[in-house]
């Protein structure tokens, strides 16, 4: 426990702005469709530094990675870009971490110089996470839980092949599901 100067207030969370949800009479009739944002793309062939560029621009857990035609094909998270720059040996032994020299810490992105997006991409990735934009708010839930993704596609059309009308965000999932005696004043 962090201490406190004598007569310093207790940090509570700020009730003062507005939380940044939509007000439903019931979060039970919520379609993907009301929760679907405009999401930042990368192509399959697109340079890994440029695909990490963009997470970090756009302040993004992940990308939404698209084909030649634009359809989604793969969700690319961001921990996925720091699995190919942090040597496999410190992620096993994070005391190694400690032991090596700035000019290393300073190159480590190097690794990503050469490669594609598909390159960064899972070997043994799950399906796509990708909802109709009829699906409800617990179906789209119930997939980020499962596939572990914090980013769902929506598409109009049959499957993962309908053109791409946005993306859900796990934050606006749980400010969607969230009720208002917990996050009201």
């Amino acid at each position: 426990m962090p201490t406190r100067l004598p007569g310093t207030p207790r940090p509570t969370l700020s009730r003062d702005r507005p939380w940044p949800r939509h007000r439903w009479d019931s979060v039970g009739g919520v379609k993907a469709s009301e929760l679907a944002k405009p999401y930042p793309v990368v192509a399959q062939g697109s340079g890994a530094v440029d695909a990490a560029r963009l997470l970090t621009e756009e302040q993004r857990p992940g990308l939404i990675v698209v084909d030649d035609d634009d359809h989604p094909v793969a969700v690319l998270p961001g921990s996925q870009v720091l699995r190919l720059v942090i040597p496999g040996y410190i992620r096993d032994d994070r005391t190694l971490a400690g032991v090596v020299d700035d000019d290393f810490v300073d190159h480590m992105c190097d690794a990503l110089e050469h490669k594609t997006v598909v390159e960064l991409l899972p070997r043994d990735r799950s399906r796509l996470p990708v909802v109709g934009p009829d699906e409800s708010l617990l179906a789209v839930a119930a997939l980020m839980a499962a596939e572990r993704s914090p980013i769902v596609a929506v598409v109009q059309g049959p499957g993962t092949k309908g053109a791409l009308l946005g993306a859900i965000t796990l934050t606006s999932v749980l400010a969607a599901l969230l009720p208002g005696r917990i996050t009201d004043p």
